[in-house]
């Protein structure tokens, strides 16, 4: 940090540290025996194409669907050049992985991608991880904004016809019965179907492998208005771009929605869902939800 005439303030002498026990609190997890099949997995393939690569400035970024990933990629795809500022982005093209300048950490040689985890700058953002299960909900199978009728016609009714309940219930998908889906232990045999898609609600250790690769830093949603400046700053590319403004509100864990979202949902059910993200409450420091549970 450029030393200024005003004394910094305790704000900013705060801030590292949040961010030092977050990777603290990774590694304690990471190694902590009866936590070991929920929070390890291999740096396979899967995980390879999920961290795009900004080679000109030297970063990794993950992509842990539906905490707010579009802007940061939309930071990326700036920084690699493709386009001079994030409102020039035409927003069919920050998906649009042949268009969007943004190479797969998956497309390089074994030596590249070693080299690439050694020594750039590494992070992703979390968030509650039933929050980030409501949000994947509602955006996939309630509004689908992005209009991609597979998950209703394809992914939908996959789930309904192995995992509903009343065989008389003829609407929709329900939160019901994508709990259900996510907290059977053999979800796996379901998930093979539906390939890539299930990126939007897999844990963020399948996505990510944090017990295997040591990032730079996590961000989490709910404080993504301290956290955004910290990662462009210490990526050393806050000079260059800026997160885009976070709408106020948006970010703050809303505990009376994951209530309303859960109503109804037998407890047997949601200890199940539990269980399988349980590393991702363990790992990054988010409270269990005791309210749901008993």
């Amino acid at each position: 940090m450029k030393p200024t005439g005003k004394m910094l303030s305790d704000r900013q002498l705060v801030q590292p540290l949040v961010y030092m026990e977050r990777l603290e609190l990774i590694r304690n997890v990471c190694r902590d025996e009866a936590l070991k099949n929920l929070s390890h997995t291999a740096v396979s393939k899967f995980v390879l194409d999920r961290i795009f690569v900004c080679d000109k400035h030297k970063i990794l970024f993950c992509q842990t669907p539906k905490v707010g990933n579009t802007q940061w990629k939309k930071v990326l795809i700036v920084l690699n050049g493709a386009f001079p500022s994030i409102e020039e982005i035409p927003e069919n093209v920050v998906h649009d992985h042949e268009k969007n300048g943004l190479p797969r950490l998956s497309s390089f040689s074994n030596a590249e991608i070693q080299k690439r985890l050694k020594t750039y700058f590494k992070f992703f953002i979390v968030r509650d991880p039933f929050e980030r299960l409501i949000s994947a909900f509602k955006d996939k199978f309630v509004h689908n904004p992005r209009f991609e009728p597979w998950y209703r016609h394809e992914i939908a009714p996959g789930i309904i016809r192995k995992y509903r309940r009343n065989r008389t219930e003829t609407r929709g998908i329900q939160f019901e019965d994508f709990v259900r889906y996510l907290g059977d232990p053999n979800h796996r045999w379901l998930d093979l179907q539906f390939g890539d898609h299930i990126i939007h609600w897999v844990t963020y250790v399948e996505l990510c492998a944090p017990c295997e690769i040591t990032y730079s830093v996590i961000g989490h949603h709910e404080t993504l208005e301290d956290d955004a400046p910290y990662i462009l700053r210490e990526a050393g590319i806050d000079h260059l771009v800026s997160y885009p403004t976070i709408p106020p509100g948006i970010t703050v864990y809303n505990r009376t929605k994951v209530e309303r979202y859960f109503l109804g949902i037998s407890k047997r059910d949601i200890r199940r869902l539990y269980a399988r993200f349980q590393g991702d409450f363990k790992l990054f420091g988010y409270q269990k939800p005791d309210f749901l549970l008993n």
